[in-house]
């Protein structure tokens, strides 16, 4: 039976129903199990009655992985010919002509052989998603274009297959597949990621331990920050949604008083253990002129906190205890870090304290109330 000729490219795009949905499975490294888990899921929308084919596989001779594409029906490669040695791709023109409601494409970042019609199968993918075709498709986090630097600092390897931030952000959904560095460990030893001669290199270089936590950590703190702007958009969007922080930000409040220095240092420890953004903030009371001394200490803390990777905000206001909230509800703030009052009891009687004040009016939000002595610095 003769294979029918796919219709042109172009006519296929023409006004379709809707733009795909994007579905991206991320982990830390190869062999977490990105793509079996992205074919559990094309099988459990197939008995559901779903359309759903696989555009490209690559199983790296991983028997599991084989097994699982099996009963899916498998788009064929097209051949491509680059310097008379021949090649295969996917065959983009033959899946979007195709027209299954679901594509499952593996290897996002990967690069095109040489006089592919595209350079990288990423844009493979935006063509099928803008034929109207849903796609769901694997990477790794190291391939992130904005994390190459970092991934070359901490596993010593330059990542040459990037793919744009962008895709993410883009994405209809994100799925982080994790497991532990133990358990990825065990596979690779086990020869389920990588051929038997490969093993032993693996683990001394990209696959060492500490390689593999930073790896991981990286790859969850990514999906908490798609979180988390998700999830201020829709409170953004709407007068009814709340907000949660998923993420610690740290504040420090400084004030004349000696004891700021000792608070910028503290919080910054804490937010170094927290891994938090650190911000510090003084507030100017607009009926109070600063004499040289105090502005001189303003400055310090100032120059103290952004030794430590801080930014340092300085605002006007009568209302310290409002201002303060007022800023953190900006910033996004989960930790608070002030000293201990400085006022005396009968002030405190008459017009309370900055510190209850602070706990009446924030919610969600830990405060750190830190003993000084009044004269360190």
């Amino acid at each position: 039976m003769d294979t029918p000729t796919p219709a042109p490219l172009e006519s296929l795009y023409i006004r379709p129903a809707r733009r795909g949905k994007h579905k991206i499975f991320i982990g830390m490294a190869p062999g977490v199990g990105k793509t079996y888990k992205m074919l559990e899921e094309g099988h459990r929308l197939r008995q559901e009655g779903t359309d759903v084919v696989i555009g490209l596989l690559e199983t790296h001779s991983r028997q599991g992985t084989a097994q699982k594409a099996i009963g899916l029906e498998l788009v064929p490669r097209k051949e491509v010919t680059c310097a008379g040695i021949t090649l295969t791709e996917m065959d983009t023109d033959a899946l979007i002509a195709r027209q299954p409601q679901l594509a499952l494409i593996d290897e996002l970042a990967h690069t095109n052989v040489p006089g592919s019609e595209r350079e990288k199968r990423y844009q493979d993918v935006e063509l099928v998603l803008a034929a109207g075709i849903d796609v769901f498709s694997t990477v790794n986090i190291q391939h992130l274009e904005s994390l190459n630097d970092l991934v070359a600092r901490i596993t010593g390897v330059v990542v040459r297959e990037r793919i744009p931030d962008r895709l993410l952000d883009e994405a209809d959904e994100v799925v982080v597949i994790d497991v532990t560095p133990e358990t990825l460990e065990e596979r690779l030893i086990d020869g389920k990621i990588y051929a038997p001669e490969k093993i032993d290199q693996s683990l001394q270089n990209f696959f060492q331990r500490r390689n593999l936590i930073a790896l991981r950590e990286l790859a969850l703190r990514e999906i908490a920050d798609n979180v988390e702007e998700d999830a201020l958009e829709d409170a953004t969007s709407s007068t009814q949604a709340s907000y949660c922080n998923i993420h610690e930000r740290v504040l420090v409040c400084v004030s004349t008083y000696p004891n700021a220095l000792q608070l910028v240092r503290r919080g910054a420890r804490i937010a170094g253990y927290m891994h938090a953004p650190f911000y510090c903030l003084f507030v100017d009371d607009p009926d109070r002129f600063l004499t040289k001394q105090e502005s001189l200490h303003i400055e310090t803390c100032e120059r103290l906190c952004k030794e430590f990777g801080g930014n340092f905000i300085r605002i006007t206001g009568t209302d310290k205890a409002s201002v303060i909230a007022q800023i953190a509800q900006t910033y996004h703030i989960t930790q608070i870090v002030i000293g201990e009052s400085q006022t005396s009891r009968w002030q405190m009687l008459l017009r309370g304290s900055l510190t209850q004040k602070l706990l009446r009016s924030l919610k969600h939000i830990d405060v750190h109330i830190i003993a000084t002595d009044k004269e360190s610095n």
